[in-house]
């Protein structure tokens, strides 16, 4: 069975976002704080203890979209699955909050990220994976 184009879309999307959280960690930032108040508009440090736990979670997440779109990974990667179209959910209302000014400067480069890129993605990210779910729940592909 071949992957869906929606499980294909957040699978490279997850494990990209992986990606740049490991080349953090390889390749420290030269201002990790204004790299982190750009991107979380809060400081956090981007040290392997907060580092590896997102590479293990995005990876884990993007593998079991796709395993859930051709039909395998059982009740455990649909759970998965499902965790993750909830975050994703989560995560665009809050970005709306945000994108309408609710907490967050406008003049900060956090809010136009949030604005022009966060958001959409995770919009676009959340109905990626409902449609993955929807598709598996409704042909009944997923075994164990």
């Amino acid at each position: 069975m071949r992957i869906s184009l929606p499980a294909a879309f957040v699978a490279a999307v997850l494990l990209l976002d992986a990606f740049l959280h490991l080349s953090w960690w390889v390749r420290p930032a030269a201002d990790p704080r204004a790299l982190s108040l750009a991107l979380l508009n809060f400081d956090t440090p981007f040290t392997p203890r907060v580092l590896v736990p997102l590479i293990v979670v995005l990876t884990v997440a993007a593998l079991s979209t796709i395993a859930v779109s051709v039909g395998r990974g059982g009740r455990l990667a649909k759970a998965v699955t499902l965790a993750l179209g909830a975050g994703l959910l989560t995560r665009a209302e809050l970005g709306l909050a945000w994108a309408f000014g609710l907490g967050t400067d406008t003049s900060t480069p956090f809010y136009w990220l949030n604005l022009l890129l966060y958001t959409p993605l995770c919009v676009a990210l959340a109905f990626s994976t409902g449609a993955v779910l929807m598709r598996a729940f409704f042909t009944g592909t997923v075994r164990a």
